[in-house]
């Protein structure tokens, strides 16, 4: 989400005649685009401020400033406490870029942090540079106020951009050579355009240009619809791959997280996908140490873990954010159970990732072409529909952004290593192969 807001920025920039520099010493405006879902996240961008202050000493004239939901959530504390600080702008007042640089540069703090519950930028241009992979925020906000998330005050309301506008941005990228879309919203399945579901847009976006993949997230369990699940199924480019966030295995936690679903109804969601999508893959978030969780709902978890068996998973101790519910709930599970609990998690679905993906040996898959790998240009990497990692030797001919049809020969928790069966083709129209 971080990067189509900044993209979004890009954006509005451009047009007033801005211009990007790499290199930071012939910058007349530095902004950090924040994120506040966990501490860690605020305290990396307090530690990059610092490495600007002998910067701004030899610029005064620099404009530093903070973007996104950290200058939404600690709006004060930037502005009084950091003197290096000289716009604060929440992911709502982007259109105000431009006038509040204007401000800053004339010596006074640029302030933009009001919520909105009409923004979606939908009429603003991303500035994206070329390439293969696209994201675009189809909604804004967050209605579901889980008692852990910050989002719901730092990012507003749910509000949903219009279906048309998506679209058209999908046949713009599709026209760039762009084959892979990402549809972004903290809770993709509850958007909502007059009639229209996020079932339609799906629908809509895939039927752009078969040859791109699409893909979503995050969605809540309380919002995956069956109409949702079949819509998957009958699009061939849509991807089966679905970012189910579980946060804990104990009904009594997820209760106190208010997640509004028990265990019962989300294994039931699984196990209709499962037969609705063959061969869907599903990710996840955990929160370990959660306010009062014990030893048992620590089980509970990895038991839900052992029967679902994520393909992948992210993991997170539970780090209280101030102005949430749980903030003012008893942070009682001490560092060391938090630490050594998320470490079982992590040593689990290591565990289950390296199953997975040995039972994927010897089999056939389409995969994406990315391009080189990072370790040696004999070699590239691709991706599945399913989200998977996969390296092969590369060839004269091959270009990133081709399908190639790929045998697995061996594989890691994280990655499968394959040989080159076919060449593919995608229209349209249909799949061919070709030898």
């Amino acid at each position: 989400m971080n990067v189509a807001d900044t993209e979004i920025v890009l954006g509005i920039l451009n047009n007033k005649g801005y211009s990007q520099t790499n290199n930071a010493d012939e910058a007349d405006v530095v902004l950090f685009n924040t994120c506040s879902i966990r501490e860690n996240a605020e305290q990396r961008i307090y530690g990059r401020l610092g490495n600007f202050k002998n910067l701004k000493a030899l610029k005064p004239d620099l404009v530093v400033g903070i973007l996104g939901c950290m200058a939404e959530r600690l709006r004060k504390d930037l502005v009084e406490q950091k003197s290096i600080v000289d716009l604060v702008v929440g992911p709502d007042e982007y259109r105000r870029l431009p006038e509040l640089i204007d401000v800053a540069y004339n010596g006074d703090k640029g302030i933009g942090v009001k919520l909105s519950r009409t923004e979606t930028y939908d009429d603003i241009i991303p500035h994206r540079e070329d390439g293969l992979s696209a994201w675009i925020s189809v909604m804004r906000g967050c209605d579901k106020f889980c008692t852990f998330c910050v989002v719901p005050f730092t990012r507003g309301r749910e509000r949903s951009r219009a279906l048309s506008s998506v679209v058209d941005e999908i046949c713009e990228l599709s026209e760039r050579g762009f084959k892979e879309i990402s549809l972004l919203g903290q809770n993709v399945n509850s958007y909502k355009d007059g009639d229209k579901d996020f079932a339609d847009l799906l629908a809509a976006s895939a039927e752009v240009n078969r040859s791109v993949r699409i893909r979503f997230t995050t969605s809540h369990p309380q919002d995956l619809s069956d109409k949702l699940l079949y819509t998957i199924a009958e699009h061939s480019n849509i991807c089966n791959y679905i970012h189910l966030p579980v946060q804990s295995g104990s009904d009594r936690i997820l209760k106190l997280m208010n997640r509004t679903y028990t265990i019962g109804h989300y294994l039931k969601l699984i196990e209709k996908a499962r037969k609705i999508i063959p061969g869907v893959s599903f990710s996840t978030d955990i929160i370990s140490g959660f306010p009062t969780e014990t030893f048992e709902d620590h089980i509970m978890t990895l038991d839900v873990m052992r029967q679902v068996r994520y393909d992948g998973a992210y993991m997170f101790k539970y780090s209280p954010r101030e102005g949430t519910k749980a903030y003012a709930m008893k942070d009682d599970v001490a560092e060391e159970t938090k630490s050594k609990r998320l470490q079982e998690i992590i040593d689990i679905q290591q565990q289950i990732s390296y199953e997975i993906n040995q039972e994927l040996i010897g089999t056939e898959d389409i995969v994406l072409v990315e391009g080189v790998s990072r370790k040696s240009n004999d070699f590239l990497a691709g991706r599945t529909d399913t989200n998977k990692v996969v390296i092969f030797p590369n060839q004269d001919g091959i270009e990133a952004g081709d399908y190639l049809k790929i045998k697995i020969k061996r594989a890691t928790q994280a990655t499968l290593f394959g040989e080159l069966v076919k060449a593919v083709k995608l229209n349209n129209n249909n799949l061919a192969l070709i030898a």
